[in-house]
């Protein structure tokens, strides 16, 4: 197991590399960062070739690369246009967008799951049918759609929450918002668990298990789901990066100041260090999350082995 891990760890080096080098490349190359710090008017020559100066866009793009993945090993992301440190808007983005993502994927994990176990178990009943209805709904009418109409019905028409979400962006004020973040996530969920129970079903090793008298609860939990769960996980090991860099949108509807915010806002004023900066450290979570599913493996399953 160790050497496994030492050996996906060194593989990680260059996928992250050459994941920043791509974002990095396509930031710069997208627009001229300079024409957004002057905002409508255009900068004068004199003051265009201060600020590349300044921030170091007068050096090539290579060079540009190398100094700033110098500086990322360091803990330094850079400084936003505005003056303020990149890691400063990271530290306050970064904890309220973890707490969405907690709460999207425990739907995901507790709904999703459960609904997927009873819907493989029931297959081709009316409750399975339903679900299955349910979620090609969830999954066809698009994201802003359910938070638009949500946000509407709870907040302004019923008055159970509050329409936008608080800077302080509690756990309880982002029940919601992470349900409309999971939604789509939490349907493919469902639907996944329900195709793994009802083919694994019919294995061998749960005819045996029921031949043996075992208790319909050991049967499903300790042999089925147990060994159901492997796709599952894996879904839901990617979709964690996924879900904090794709919460754009959903924090947008209820005013949250999280990662999607900062990327939006980085992306509207063509402010390179920031959205660089956010998308190296999402880069790495995506990377931190697979190699977690991957351990993950041999638990759920004993006959998995890492050399």
């Amino acid at each position: 197991m160790g050497r496994y891990v030492v050996r996906r760890l060194l593989q990680m080096i260059p996928v992250f590399i050459g994941a920043t080098l791509l974002i990095f490349l396509m930031v710069n190359v997208m627009g001229d960062p300079i024409a957004g710090l002057c905002g409508d008017r255009q900068c004068d020559p004199a003051t265009a070739a201060q600020l590349e100066k300044e921030f170091g866009l007068d050096k090539p793009v290579w060079q540009q690369y190398l100094t700033y993945m110098g500086n990322v090993f360091t803990g330094d992301f850079g400084t936003a246009f505005n003056g303020q440190e990149v890691t400063e808007l990271m530290a306050t983005a970064f904890p309220v967008t973890i707490r969405l993502t907690i709460v999207a994927i425990l739907f995901e994990i507790v709904i999703g799951i459960t609904l997927g176990v009873v819907t493989g178990l029931r297959r081709g009943r009316p409750v399975d049918t339903s679900v299955l209805m349910f979620t090609l709904v969830v999954i066809s009418v698009p994201t802003f759609v359910t938070g638009l109409l949500l946000q509407l019905l709870l907040g302004v028409e019923w008055g159970w929450i509050k329409p936008s979400v608080s800077t302080d962006a509690t756990f309880g004020e982002l029940i919601v918002p992470g349900l409309v973040l999971a939604s789509v996530s939490l349907a493919y969920v469902t639907r996944l668990t329900r195709t793994s129970i009802a083919e694994n079903k019919q294995s061998d090793y749960v005819r045996t298990a029921v031949a043996k008298g075992l208790p319909r609860r050991r049967v499903v939990i300790r042999h089925l789901l147990r060994n159901s769960l492997i796709p599952v996980v894996t879904f839901i090991g990617t979709d964690i990066g996924a879900l904090m860099g794709g919460a754009i949108v959903t924090e947008r509807i209820f005013n949250i100041h999280g990662v999607g915010y900062q990327l939006y806002q980085g992306i509207l004023r063509q402010n390179t260090q920031t959205v660089v900066g956010f998308v190296t450290v999402l880069v790495l979570v995506f990377l931190i999350a697979n190699l977690l599913v991957d351990l993950l493996y041999a638990v759920l399953d004993p006959r998995i082995r890492y050399a």
